[in-house]
Parts: C-alpha cells; sequence; structure tokens
C-alpha cells in the first residue's frame, strides 16, 4: 500500500454538508473512550460547525487522496468553541498584540486518525495565526484531544465542565502555545 501525501485547502460554503458529516463521525468515534454516553451524546449540543470560520476563510479540509481526512481552523474572533447553534458565541475581533488566537474545531475522520492529521491542521492554523501577527493561540480541547496537544506543544491552562442545557457536563481543557 503506497502511503498518500496529505493536501489541504480552504473551506468553502458548499462543503458545510461534508464538514457535518466528519464531525458527527469523528465525535462519536473517539469520544466514547473518555466520555460516558450521555456526555457523549450532550457533546454535539457544544461542538460542530462553525460556518463563521469558513466565510472568515479561517477553516481548513485536509484530504488522503480523495478522501476528507480531517478539518479544522482558527480565528481572530473571541468565541473559543462551538458551532453555529452553540450558545455565547461572540464575534468580536481579538487584538493581536494582547489576546490569543483561537484554534478552532479541529476533527480527524475515524479511517483517518494516526496519519498526522491533527497536526497538519494545527500547523496550518498556527502558521495563518502568526502571520497576522498573534504571538500566542489557545483552544478548548476535549478529552480525547488532549493528548495531541500535548504533543504539538500546548500546555493546559484550566479545566472545566461545560454544562448543556440539558445539565450534563462535558469536560474541556484551555490549552495554549506561544507561536
Amino acid at each position: 500500500m503506497t502511503a498518500t501525501k496529505l493536501t489541504h485547502r480552504l473551506a468553502k460554503k458548499a462543503d458545510l454538508p461534508a464538514l457535518h458529516v466528519l464531525m458527527n463521525r469523528a465525535i462519536s468515534a473517539f469520544l466514547p473512550d473518555f466520555l460516558s454516553p450521555e456526555q457523549v451524546e450532550a457533546s454535539f449540543e457544544i461542538m460542530g460547525v462553525d460556518s463563521r470560520l469558513v466565510a472568515d476563510g479561517t477553516y481548513f479540509m485536509v484530504f488522503d487522496g480523495d478522501d476528507l481526512a480531517g478539518c479544522g481552523g482558527w480565528s481572530r474572533r473571541e468565541t473559543l468553541f462551538g458551532g453555529d447553534h452553540t450558545s455565547g458565541r461572540n464575534p468580536r475581533l481579538l487584538d493581536p498584540a494582547k489576546e490569543a488566537a483561537r484554534v478552532r474545531a479541529m476533527y480527524t475522520d475515524p479511517d483517518h486518525g494516526r496519519k498526522g492529521v491533527g497536526r497538519l491542521i494545527l500547523a496550518l492554523c498556527e502558521d495563518a495565526a502568526r502571520a497576522e501577527h498573534f504571538t500566542r493561540v489557545e483552544l478548548a480541547a476535549t478529552a480525547a484531544g488532549v493528548p495531541l496537544y500535548k504533543a504539538c506543544g500546548y500546555q493546559p491552562i484550566r479545566a472545566w465542565d461545560e454544562i448543556t442545557s440539558k445539565g450534563v457536563p462535558v469536560p474541556l481543557v484551555l490549552m495554549g502555545k506561544a507561536v
């Protein structure tokens, strides 16, 4: 079997349905190793596609050959996590001199895990944030993502439980890195 080189491009509005499918597959496949079934189901309330990232031109799609292998992006806006349906979103632009850019909505298709998809997305996000004069990036990590982020130099800042509308706590960790 020949290894396929990962490629990437920015997501477009027409890609949103495929991104939804990939995200749902990733949440369903990876979170059960870390969370209870209730928490996995609750995660769909606080995770998902943020079309503003696509509109801002800061959301990447990664391909392994013709297969959509993963997606993720970064933001110059205040919102730390969540999809279009998540409450508490804030579109305020961050000040690169004082605030950290956000790495957002990273997902790997379960069929493409352990191929470098997540590392590529992080590198793309960090490079893009640096090009816009950010010196630091932060993200809200799920339990499934913490090992990757630590391996890529991210340090935990604080942990919390995001309480969903049904009262189910979903653990998250704010992590950061200088870029």
